[in-house]
């Protein structure tokens, strides 16, 4: 067992400790990520909503939507394109011009006077944005173009603190630009990106040494989601790949490893979650037994929900109470105004 797997899982002890309870850990337990202390382990998983303004910024009503939902030990924001050319779509609130920061300082006020704790995700969604490909794709012509996308992700990472977050999670998941850049689907490179799984990860170094200049590792995360197909995606290998991928992770010192487990086809989660000897936060079709059990037994550290959230802002009242669960209205999870994004009843506001 190498040096710094040894001392990661000693710290991990440590910080444990610090919040021992006399039962089994579960969903509703605390746990310390880093310094930073969450009430529970049960974590907003990040949802695009496409409700932006004009200026393409989060506002009041975005402040008031995740205010809403600030039990949760952790939010992770929908992803916020760190560029122009990282969107695919107008509505997703940016975190690259000074109207954004601003934007989003409402809504982590709105969250922190409510208790909670959030974390920007960064995203350059690459050629699903109809700019990546065939950069992803692209030989040594193209090595200029990559630290401009580095750049663009230090800008937003410095935003992200001017807007008080508490930490960011790098977007590498669901086939945008550096999930291109991981699989050799996409990625056919013949340059230092591209051929051997460790040149695809390196925009992946890259971006999160540039991004831990303006933060500590610990309030740095990253998003995968190894065999998820969305955007087209694939990988000839996706076991060897990201079992390696996520070794390399778990080599440095981040804040958590968030992981899509969503299968589009068979993959052996318990050989890959070995890998990684950090923090790790599972998502892809939890429910409420099946997420305790997976705390219970030391696999999951946290748990993120998706679309449960959408639907029940006081998600984690309604999980210990064992109330029932509103069901998610799909025609308003993209755009409009407050039905669908505001308006679902809470236990304490039955619906009117």
């Amino acid at each position: 067992m190498c040096l710094v797997r040894h001392l990661t899982k000693i710290k991990r002890r440590l910080r444990d400790s610090i919040y021992e309870s006399p039962v089994p850990a579960s969903l509703f337990s605390p746990f310390a990520l880093g310094a930073l202390r969450l009430v529970n382990r049960v974590v907003m998983a990040p949802m695009s909503r496409n409700r932006a303004d004009a200026s393409g910024s989060a506002h009041a009503l975005t402040a008031a939507y995740y205010a809403q939902r600030a039990s949760a030990g952790l939010i992770v924001t929908e992803a916020a394109p760190v560029s122009p050319q990282a969107r695919t779509h107008a509505g997703a609130p940016g975190l690259y011009e000074s109207v954004h920061v601003a934007g989003w300082r409402q809504v982590t006020q709105a969250v922190h006077a409510a208790g909670g704790r959030v974390f920007a995700q960064l995203w350059h969604a690459g050629s699903a944005a109809g700019v990546g490909q065939p950069f992803a794709a692209q030989g040594a012509a193209a090595c200029a173009s990559v630290p401009a996308v580095i750049a663009q992700f230090t800008a937003a990472a410095h935003g992200a603190i001017e807007a008080g977050f508490d930490g960011v999670e790098i977007h590498a998941a669901n086939g945008y630009l550096i999930d291109q850049f991981l699989r050799d689907g996409t990625n056919t490179r013949a340059d230092a990106y591209g051929g051997p799984v460790e040149n695809r990860l390196r925009l992946l170094r890259e971006v999160l040494d540039a991004v831990a200049l303006e933060w500590p590792e610990e309030r740095i995360g990253v998003r995968l989601s190894p065999v998820n197909p969305y955007n087209g995606i694939k990988d000839s290998a996706p076991q060897a790949t990201f079992g390696h991928v996520a070794a390399a992770l778990g080599k440095r010192g981040l804040a958590y490893l968030h992981v899509d487990e969503t299968a589009g086809e068979p993959f052996d989660w318990p050989a890959f979650r070995r890998r990684y000897p950090g923090v790790y936060i599972a998502n892809g079709g939890y429910d409420l037994p099946r997420a305790n059990a997976a705390i219970g037994s030391g696999y999951a550290d946290l748990i993120s929900f998706g679309a449960l959230w959408l639907a029940n802002p006081d998600l984690t009242a309604r999980f210990r109470a064992g109330a029932p669960l509103n069901t998610p209205d799909r025609s308003t999870f993209y755009g409009g105004g407050e039905r669908g994004y505001t308006d679902y009843p809470s236990l304490e506001t039955p619906a009117r």
